[in-house]
């Protein structure tokens, strides 16, 4: 992973923007891009003329380079935004911005706004300046909502390089009635205030976090489309639902349960679906447990706490017959098929794996001292 310029180690601390986890670019694994066509030589008259640009937190968008500047992926540049002008850092260029702009639906008219120039260090130094004041600002709006008693969230507070606007992103249930706060905001600080809501799973990608793969959120670092996501999809895959186990940080069902939900609907059209317990002359069986890739379904008896493993092909047998109102005397195959050596070697892998966590019980019990009689 490779920092912005101002990274790196003198001595043995390491150097920085001390932003703790996002450099003062926004840019530490928000959003990067690669080019795979940097390598491409494309002359120079041919070059795509519009770049993309990025700011605070990841957030990204298109301008045109009027004047060919020679510009490098990571410079800082001032751009033209609406009554003023704003500071960002080139993150692509070239014939994926075309592509980009596709993908997005932006249309190259004359609505893309234009670079005006390179940022100098005088322009970088100012940015820091106003950079500085979001930290106090975001506390003391905080402060003032709640002498206000508005039903809303205040995540995070991004200033205009130019110290003239400030955009105050926040997140709230209901609709909320602001234009009180706007006069407030824009006496105390002297700026022109944008409130600007975003929904909870933005919030988390703006704040940034750790996720409980022990990864950076991915709506952090990559994910741009939220797709919905349901209770149903963890249901597929076998999972426990249990909220606390599978709610990201923003307090909604994760994203990533959608990442493997096509491979496990693809897999379940060869699982049979039970209304009801197998029918056997040992008694009913009900399913327990269903392994859904080795396509073994576990089922046990009433009166018993061991579970049998059963493959899908043997249900689907015993569900046309128990059809036909015939009842099979086990849920195995009968004697002399070829199935039955294969279940045989996993119930020999869970009583090693058994054995196992014995033998760990075991130890525990004897390391523990014991405590003298007085």
């Amino acid at each position: 992973m490779s920092g912005c310029s101002s990274c790196g180690v003198s001595g043995n601390k390491v150097a920085g923007c001390q932003n703790n986890g996002g450099c003062l670019t926004g840019g530490c694994n928000k959003l990067n891009v690669f080019d795979w066509l940097s390598n491409m030589d494309i002359p120079h008259s041919e070059a795509f003329d519009i770049v993309e640009v990025r700011f605070k937190s990841g957030k990204k968008e298109f301008y045109r380079n009027h004047d060919g500047l020679d510009l490098v992926t990571g410079d800082a540049v001032i751009v033209d935004v609406p009554n003023g002008h704003h500071l960002g850092y080139i993150s692509l260029q070239g014939e994926l911005v075309r592509l980009q702009m596709q993908k997005k639906k932006v249309k190259n008219d004359q609505n893309i706004r234009k670079i005006y120039r390179v940022a100098n260090t005088k322009d970088i130094e100012k940015y820091q300046e106003v950079r500085n004041r979001e930290q106090p600002t975001l506390q003391r709006t905080r402060q003032i909502i709640k002498d206000m008693s508005l039903q809303m969230k205040l995540s995070d507070v991004e200033y205009q390089a130019d110290n003239s606007k400030a955009i105050f992103y926040y997140s709230a249930d209901d609709r909320v009635d602001f234009r009180e706060l706007i006069k407030v905001l824009a006496g105390e600080f002297r700026i022109r205030v944008e409130m600007r809501q975003i929904s909870l799973r933005q919030e988390a990608g703006r704040l940034g976090g750790i996720g409980s793969c022990g990864r950076e959120l991915c709506c952090s670092t990559w994910l741009t489309d939220f797709k919905s996501v349901t209770t149903a999809t963890a249901r597929y895959q076998n999972l426990s639902l249990n909220p606390s186990k599978l709610s990201g940080q923003c307090g909604r069902l994760k994203c990533c349960l959608n990442y493997e939900l096509e491979t496990y609907m693809d897999a379940l059209t060869d699982i049979p679906k039970l209304k009801g317990p197998l029918l056997t002359k040992k008694g009913p069986a009900k399913l327990q447990k269903t392994d859904i890739f080795r396509k073994i379904l576990w089922f046990g008896y009433e009166k018993e706490n061991s579970w049998h493993p059963v493959s899908s092909e043997r249900v689907k047998e015993i569900m046309g017959l128990n059809a036909r109102d015939i009842i099979p005397d086990t849920l195995e195959y009968n004697e002399g098929n070829n199935g039955k050596s294969h279940f045989t070697a996993i119930n020999k892998e869970l009583e090693k794996i058994d054995k196992k966590y014995r033998s760990k019980k075991r130890d525990q019990k004897e390391n523990k001292p014991r405590s003298k009689n007085l």
